[in-house]
């Protein structure tokens, strides 16, 4: 390090990776900062630089050196941060301590973890060092990689075993092994280890009767509301299963249950079916929540949820590893949850890697030209939400909709300056008798869900709180 360098951080200022100390004096303050450093992505100290960002530099001995290392003995697990002195003029000196992301977080200072927050490193709570902890116990002792006591091969789906592997040599995600035997094929999977099943190969090949008396986790929960919350619900089923029969029933109930939009090209007498929502973002998110989620939850489960204005799909446990729903939408590093797991659905082509699938999903939805789905992190949940483009009149409010109603309903949703009972009645179908049209507006009225602005002739008629903006 250099004089020019220290000048060149000190007139920076203050960071989340940055933080001046007048003199050693401030070790014990500096030694929590530290703490914290580890504890988020690393930093330095510099002693000898005032806080205003002017280098002082002191008086720097053997001893200094001495009781700043015997402070930083107090952080726990051990850390072994370097420690520069660099010539500061008038026979003084900086010292600069610097220390990397801890590869053992949580760390401690005087049995009091700390965090870091932008210039300042206030306490950790216990719930934050708790998570931490459990993040780094996670990487060697976790719910997938423990064995399956009582299970063998032949409580696993053995055709599903060998479809997976000749999909991923058809993708170019694995090498033919040059077997089909199914213990192989699951060693090779990273699924077995000191000859017993891993908790892993049950989630993802396990026979359903099984897993439903030993591992009611493996739950699929599906559900289509009327409306926009859920007060009512048209179907409502559960299913058990390995995640590969999950996802195909996630999938099917989709199909069955979303609305498609109908639409003729023009010079053709041909209608064309879009889908609400693009089917290989879906597929995305459904793999993402069976494959993320957290098993070691007895009562947890995936559910796909279907209303009026939105879908959404939910899964148990939380996001980790510092991860937020924003920074989803960002190039981040791929820390999967269950790792075994999310390398066998990657093989299957079920998942991207690299970080990349919330990335897909978002790109996908855009193109389709959706907004971007929201992902929400709360209730010890992970809710994945789409939401439509355009307006879907709901199938019932506090009364069923007819199909002409739920038209009217599209109609001035199409036109935001609203539009006159003529001009409603005349772009109907057939088009309906006058008062007709008139009982349908009043009821959709007396729902709520329309207003008219203006009198007599020159009334229109709006979708609610069409006109704000």
């Amino acid at each position: 390090m250099t004089p020019e360098q220290i000048r060149a951080w000190a007139a920076s200022g203050e960071s989340e990776t940055l933080e001046f100390k007048r003199t050693t004096g401030e070790r014990r303050e500096a030694a929590r900062t530290l703490c914290a450093m580890l504890n988020h992505r690393g930093g330095r100290v510099l002693f000898g630089v005032e806080q205003d960002g002017r280098v002082i530099g002191q008086q720097v001995g053997e001893q200094t050196i001495e009781d700043v290392a015997q402070e930083i003995r107090q952080i726990d697990p051990p850390a072994f941060p370097s420690i520069d002195r660099v010539d500061a003029g008038e026979s003084r000196e900086v010292l600069v301590v610097t220390v990397t992301q801890g590869q053992n977080r949580p760390y401690s200072y005087r049995g009091q973890a700390y965090r870091r927050v932008g210039s300042t490193s206030p306490a950790m709570s216990r719930d934050e060092y708790n998570r931490m902890l459990l993040e780094r116990l996670h990487g060697e002792q976790r719910w997938e990689n423990q064995p399956a006591a009582g299970w063998t091969v032949a409580d696993l789906d053995v055709a599903e075993i060998t479809r997976t592997i000749e999909e991923a040599i058809r993708r170019g995600r694995a090498e033919d092994p040059g077997t089909r035997e199914p213990e192989a094929l699951l060693r090779g999977f990273g699924l077995i280890r000191d000859q017993a099943l891993l908790r892993a190969a049950l989630v993802l090949f396990g026979r359903a009767g099984r897993l439903e008396a030993e591992l009611p986790q493996c739950l699929l929960r599906v559900a289509r509301f009327r409306g926009i919350d859920r007060t009512e619900f048209v179907d409502n089923r559960q299913f058990h299963g390995n995640a590969l029969e999950l996802l195909v029933r996630a999938e099917r109930f989709l199909r069955e249950s979303l609305p498609v939009a109908g639409r003729v090209l023009p010079g053709l007498f041909e209608r064309v079916d879009d889908p609400l929502y693009p089917p290989l973002a879906l597929r995305e998110a459904l793999a993402n929540a069976i494959c993320h989620r957290d098993y070691s939850i007895g009562g947890g489960s995936v559910a796909v949820a279907i209303y009026d204005d939105r879908l959404e799909f939910t899964s148990s446990g939380t996001l980790h590893f510092g991860l937020t729903a924003e920074a989803l939408f960002l190039p981040h590093e791929s820390l999967p949850w269950n790792p075994l797991m999310a390398r066998v659905l990657y093989r299957r082509g079920l998942i991207e890697s690299w970080g990349r699938g919330t990335l897909k999903i978002a790109e996908l939805t855009t193109q389709a030209g959706l907004p971007r789905p929201e992902i929400e992190d709360a209730g010890g949940c992970v809710t994945v939400r789409f939401r439509p483009s355009r307006y879907l009149p709901p199938q019932r409010v506090a009364h069923d909709l007819t199909e002409r109603q739920r038209q009217v309903l599209a109609l001035l949703d199409a036109s935001p300056g609203g539009l006159a009972l003529r001009e409603i009645r005349s772009a109907l179908d057939g088009p309906p008798p006058e008062w007709e049209v008139k009982e349908d507006l009043a009821l959709l009225k007396r729902l709520g869900l329309v207003e008219t602005r203006g009198h007599g002739r020159g009334a229109h008629w709006l979708l609610v709180n069409q006109g704000v903006g």
